[in-house]
């Protein structure tokens, strides 16, 4: 964090124009009196400046001061009055200032300053905490959908999608998704399985108890990127009437 004092308002004095313009301070100040006389601007402030004076010293002058929008536009009618050219050149000083003003100043040695900090960082770190309480629950529900290891039986997945089980597996079967092995137990076609539709989930170890031999069975899971393509296809299909 570099800020947290604001400058309170953009000033510019009559010298500080003077040296913008390339004109001698006293011409400045004569445009300035003749311009008020005649009522164009109003009549700025008189306000002393330090000064270093030709020998090397400091000394005090009394200056015309331009403040605030006032200030800016009876400044640019001045420029304006005595060399158009610069007036751009003064425009951009005012922008400066302007930018000025809205870059705070920061003094760490400050204990007010420091305080001050601590209390804006407080509230940055509330604002972010409650946006990532807002966030987090839509996270997690992307990443379930994208977690293929988060799986559903055939029965689930008809359940979820809202039609009759028998008239999914008769579908998968039709559309070629999956296939029933000799054991009449559905299995996913191969393709199918490297999308990510389908995957084959092992069984505990089985003893046959007639041949004493140890068997897997692999059941067909649905993983939740397959819950989608399945939904989209009876969707596809009740669109079709075939379901």
């Amino acid at each position: 964090m570099n800020a947290i004092a604001k400058i309170q308002s953009q000033s510019m004095n009559h010298i500080e124009i003077s040296d913008l313009v390339n004109k001698r301070p006293d011409n400045v100040k004569r445009t300035i009196e003749t311009l008020a006389t005649n009522g164009v601007i109003r009549l700025p402030q008189i306000e002393e400046v330090e000064k270093i004076n030709n020998l090397g010293l400091a000394i005090k002058v009394k200056t015309y001061l331009f403040t605030g929008e006032q200030g800016k536009r009876d400044s640019i009618i001045v420029v304006a009055q005595l060399c158009p050219e610069f007036t751009a050149r003064l425009v951009d000083r005012w922008q400066e200032l302007e930018a000025q003003v809205a870059q705070p100043v920061f003094d760490i040695t400050n204990p007010v300053h420091l305080l001050q900090a601590i209390e804006v960082q407080a509230k940055q770190n509330i604002e972010l905490s409650n946006k990532v309480k807002v966030l987090e629950p839509k996270a997690q529900a992307l990443e379930t959908i994208a977690d293929t290891t988060h799986t559903y039986t055939i029965r689930e997945v008809a359940k979820t999608i809202g039609i009759k089980e028998k008239d999914l597996i008769s579908l998968l079967l039709k559309k070629k998704w999956c296939y029933r092995d000799a054991e009449k137990k559905l299995q996913p076609h191969a393709d199918k399985r490297e999308q990510g539709v389908f995957l084959n989930r092992p069984s505990p170890v089985i003893k046959n108890q007639y041949d004493g031999q140890e068997r897997v069975f692999l059941h067909m899971r649905v993983t939740a990127f397959g819950l989608t393509r399945i939904t989209g296809l009876v969707n596809k299909e009740k669109g079709n009437n075939n379901v």
